[in-house]
């Protein structure tokens, strides 16, 4: 299901916390061919995985932004 591709975490398990904690998303590395970026805890700032995101899902990314805010501006 193309739902489910650019799928993002907003909370992951926390064997520090010992619980389920809020997540932030930072950018670790740029490539030619995709961005890795990791999952930090909220709480204790650990490392709790990492997302990596190709080029291609980029790219969709941002023409489905770039069409959501031309039809934003339209009033659509």
């Amino acid at each position: 299901m193309q739902q489910f591709e650019s799928l993002r975490a907003s909370s992951l398990y926390c064997k520090k916390c010992a619980t389920a904690m809020p997540v932030r998303e930072k950018l670790l590395l740029v490539l030619p061919d995709k961005e890795i970026y990791d999952y930090l805890c909220t709480g204790c700032a650990s490392s709790l995985g990492q997302r990596e995101v190709t080029a291609g899902e980029l790219m969709m990314s941002r023409a489905q932004m770039a069409r959501q805010a031309a039809t934003s501006r339209l009033g659509f």
